[in-house]
């Protein structure tokens, strides 16, 4: 008889599936399964806060493309998890949340919650570890589930079978899994489309990350130009036909020439009220395909023409070779000089809403922009700052940039640069948060610092949860449960072990510059005082869809 339990199997079988990074936070439910991920290689992240864990392991799975794994205790430890959970859910992030579950007999346990209830209330999907024959197979469906259908899964471990002698674990090979290429007829109808277009534009989201090539070499076959959804920024960095974001963040000219696209295609992207800007930044007369492995998400949040299940770059090879030879289409000298002239957000012109005593946040993240190293990753948090660092940050390539706004909740930016950054070594991680999202997840800024992550935290403090006092404050409604007193962000960073600069107008960047020189053993934290006149344009697209 094996001395193993059933936990040491669990922690086993997803080392040996290639669980690698486990973040959380362990309490007696959690420890002996968080023990064995790490006695079979894994290394775990002690998080401050399982929220934080779940956040963190969400942006690692977004930038490594690895699934994320999350241990957490039962009860208090999964309702503490539950917005990373719904984040990465609603963001269908491969992701496993180890969820500790009182005993079946226990029912009285002070412990007990419907955890199956509160996975499916958020979106996720509920498994459970039933016993000691089943766990390498229960757990093994629940990787499998996470990685090839891309969901975030709870994988339930009742303490008593946990507890429960289990033979070594013997895992079955993968099974081959083929993503699906669209159809004959369906490849016939957009390649017939394409052929007729003039003003062709594709729009590529998380669902086709690894196709940019297929889709790079179709759109020059048919004159497209390139954009993307806010999440999966930076796909065709470097293109010269690159519209960038599509939606509240596109730029002027990007806007304008989405607006007179007559075929706009939809790759892996799920065309939502950000991306399309409710629907008003797509012709009422264009012809709009939809490409997506998911045939549920087709015409979800936007009317189509054609729907197209396949996957992105299996559907777009299959389309190039059905089309004759290439067309200019959308790529002409004249928007090829827009594009060059008009392409950034910092090329728009702006009035300086600066002060003595704050600085205009474009003019902040411009200045930040030629001051980092080109190879960074940018984490941004959710509030009516997230447009200055997401539109005038530039980034490398997709994996640079980390977004997690699927579920709108602030404090996850500071959690989602720790993941990120793990993600992502030799990159200079970026957490762009606001006041109150910063204050909000601030326990992780210990985990930062304890890590030695040479983060740098770009706080745009404008003392107020903005996004409602530019809400409601046009209209006459007290804001005093909005707003704050000025508070010494800089102080309290530097109480937590970091270094930190209070920034009132960009010069004061200079000892940012200091830090960037090395050695970035601490994160550097920037209480930037930003001016607060005015609401960003785009939240008031975004308070449309609440």
């Amino acid at each position: 008889m094996s001395d193993l339990t059933v936990a040491a199997v669990v922690g086993e079988t997803l080392a040996r599936l290639g669980a690698d990074l486990v973040f959380g936070v362990v309490g007696s439910g959690n420890f002996h399964v968080t023990n064995a991920l790490v006695a079979n290689g894994a290394r775990f992240v002690a998080t401050r806060h399982e929220g934080g864990a779940a956040t963190a392991a969400d942006a690692y799975a977004r930038v490594s493309g690895r699934p994320g794994i999350v241990s957490v205790h039962q009860g208090c430890g999964l309702t503490n998890a539950m917005t990373g959970i719904a984040e990465a859910a609603k963001s269908r992030t491969p992701m496993l949340v180890l969820a500790a579950e009182p005993a079946s007999s226990a029912l009285r346990s002070n412990f007990r919650v419907d955890q199956d209830a509160l996975a499916h209330a958020v979106g996720a999907v509920s498994e459970r570890v039933h016993g000691p024959a089943s766990a390498v197979a229960d757990t093994t469906r629940a990787w499998r589930i996470a990685v090839h259908e891309r969901r975030t899964v709870v994988l339930n471990l009742p303490l008593d079978v946990q507890a429960a002698p289990a033979e070594p674990a013997t895992v079955p090979p993968a099974p081959a899994v083929q993503a699906p290429r669209a159809s004959d007829d369906a490849v016939t109808a957009l390649a017939h489309l394409l052929r007729g277009a003039r003003r062709p534009v594709f729009i590529a989201g998380r669902g086709a990350l690894a196709a940019r090539a297929e889709l790079e070499a179709l759109a020059g076959a048919c004159g497209a130009l390139l954009a993307t959804s806010a999440a999966a920024k930076a796909l065709f960095q470097g293109n010269e036909w690159n519209l960038d974001v599509s939606g509240g963040f596109a730029t002027p000219v990007a806007a304008e020439l989405i607006a007179d696209s007559d075929v706009v295609v939809a790759w892996g992207a799920s065309l939502t009220m950000w991306t399309t800007r409710h629907g008003a930044l797509i012709s009422p007369d264009a012809m709009v395909v939809q490409v997506d492995t998911d045939a549920s998400a087709l015409g979800g949040h936007h009317r189509i023409d054609l729907g197209v299940i396949g996957d992105a770059a299996f559907s777009a090879v299959a389309v190039r070779a059905a089309l004759p030879g290439e067309r200019e289409g959308y790529r002409t000298d004249a928007v090829r000089g827009k594009l060059r002239d008009q392409g950034r957000w910092r090329d728009v012109a702006f009035d300086d809403d600066g002060d003595d005593t704050h600085v205009d946040p474009r003019a902040l993240t411009i200045a930040l922009d030629d001051l980092l190293p080109p190879e960074r990753v940018v984490a941004v948090d959710s509030g009516n700052f997230m447009g200055y660092p997401s539109m005038f940050l530039t980034v490398p390539d997709h994996r640079g940039f980390c977004f997690t706004q699927s579920f709108q909740s602030i404090g996850l930016g500071l959690a989602s640069t720790l993941g990120a950054a793990l993600a992502s070594p030799g990159r200079l991680p970026v957490a762009a948060c606001g006041d109150g999202g910063f204050l909000m997840g601030i326990a992780e800024l210990d985990t930062v610092r304890r890590l030695g992550i040479g983060m740098l935290v770009v706080v745009y403090n404008d003392e107020a949860y903005g996004a409602e006092v530019h809400h409601f404050g046009p209209d006459g409604h007290p804001l005093d449960t909005v707003r704050f007193p000025e508070t010494d962000i800089a102080a309290i960073a530097r109480g937590y072990g970091c270094a930190a600069v209070t920034v009132r107008k960009p010069e004061d960047l200079d000892l940012v510059g200091e830090w960037l020189a090395g050695p970035r053993d601490v994160p550097m934290v920037v209480d930037a005082k930003v001016a607060a006149g005015k609401p960003a344009w785009w939240l008031e697209e975004a308070f449309r869809g609440h």
